[in-house]
C-alpha cells in the first residue's frame, strides 16, 4: 500500500525527523518521506492506519 497522509503541527526539521522516526518503526512500513513544507508524508508498506495514527501521535502530532 502506498499513500500520502496529512500531518498537522509540524513546524521545523526536528518535527520532521521525529515523525519519520516514529513512522519508520511501524510494523510493515518500508518507506517514509515527510515533506515539512506541505505537512504531508508519503508512506509505503503493509501497515494499519491505527498504527500510523499512533506513531504520528507518539511523535506529538495529529494525523488529519
Amino acid at each position: 500500500m502506498k499513500e500520502t497522509i496529512q500531518i498537522e503541527g509540524m513546524s521545523c526539521e526536528h518535527c520532521k525527523m521525529a515523525v519519520e522516526k516514529e513512522l519508520s518503526h511501524v510494523p510493515g512500513m518500508v518507506h517514509v518521506d515527510v515533506d515539512l513544507k506541505s505537512g504531508t508524508a508519503q508512506i509505503e508498506g503493509e501497515y494499519t492506519m491505527n498504527a500510523v495514527r499512533e506513531a504520528v501521535e507518539d511523535a506529538g502530532f495529529i494525523l488529519k
